[in-house]
């Protein structure tokens, strides 16, 4: 299983763990956290989840050896889950999420901030959206996210850019609420997520209900807007020429595509 799962106080921890990956998140991956996430909405004794990475990253992303394959195998069979189902559980987790960005976090491994009711992040550790560098579209309603969390400005440069964001930047932003030492961030991530799980869990589902309830339908809306975009760029000459070259060990060259890609 991808997934290191321990309980301690009423509060779940969920540890990303392929290292060997940089906790890229296949199809198996997907599922196992959507389904972690699942079973800890449900569970009456957790009321906190926790979620870090092992290793040297947080999560580097979409698996791109295996998203090559979804867009050039018609074969290939999906997860139960996949990323919708992912981004379908952190939507609907009523109880607050805590996220403890130990490395490196790219695609998911960054736009799951817009879901996090507190993040901490090390110092050292950076996050990259690199949807254009990889001719796609944003996901997980990081669209309308993003310029709600962290304003439209340094919304559009981490979306349109696809460029590093170091923890000092993030904290600016106002992604992540501390940066920590490496050693010291799940012993300060804990000791939150610690206070919150003191509180009665009616109370922490009704206060994060009534904090999500206003942007529902907006996220909504966000998500099908951000499919459709997908869908019409994934597989399209940009994404396949990012997806070759990443397969391939070379940088993307974007210059050579037919006009308007």
């Amino acid at each position: 299983m991808p997934l290191q799962i321990t309980d301690d106080a009423r509060v779940r921890t969920i540890v990303l763990d392929r290292p060997e990956a940089l906790n890229a998140f296949d199809e198996e991956l997907y599922d196992a956290t959507a389904d972690a996430l699942l079973d800890a909405a449900a569970d009456p004794g957790v009321a906190v989840v926790l979620l870090t990475g092992a290793g040297r990253a947080f999560s580097a992303g979409t698996d791109l050896i295996e998203m090559h394959r979804i867009a050039t195998d018609p074969t290939f069979v999906r997860g139960r889950h996949g990323f919708v189902g992912l981004v379908d559980a952190l939507v609907e987790f009523p109880k607050p999420l805590v996220v403890a960005v130990n490395g490196l976090g790219l695609g998911i491994g960054a736009t799951i901030l817009g879901f996090a009711d507190l993040a901490f992040m090390a110092e050292g550790a950076r996050l990259k959206c690199p949807f254009t560098s990889l001719g796609v579209a944003p996901e997980a309603a990081s669209s309308y996210l993003f310029p709600q969390l962290i304003g439209r400005q340094d919304a559009a440069w981490m979306l349109l850019s696809a460029e590093w964001i170091d923890a000092a930047e993030a904290q600016r932003m106002g992604l992540v609420r501390q940066v920590c030492a490496p050693e010291e961030l799940m012993d300060v991530a804990r000791a939150h997520a610690a206070v919150l799980a003191a509180r009665p869990i009616s109370s922490l589902i009704a206060v994060k209900r009534t904090m999500t309830a206003p942007h529902r339908e907006a996220v909504r809306a966000a998500r099908e807007r951000e499919n459709e975009a997908f869908a019409e760029l994934m597989g399209g000459p940009a994404n396949l020429e990012a997806l070759t070259a990443f397969a391939e060990g070379r940088e993307a060259d974007f210059t050579a595509l037919p006009p308007g890609w």
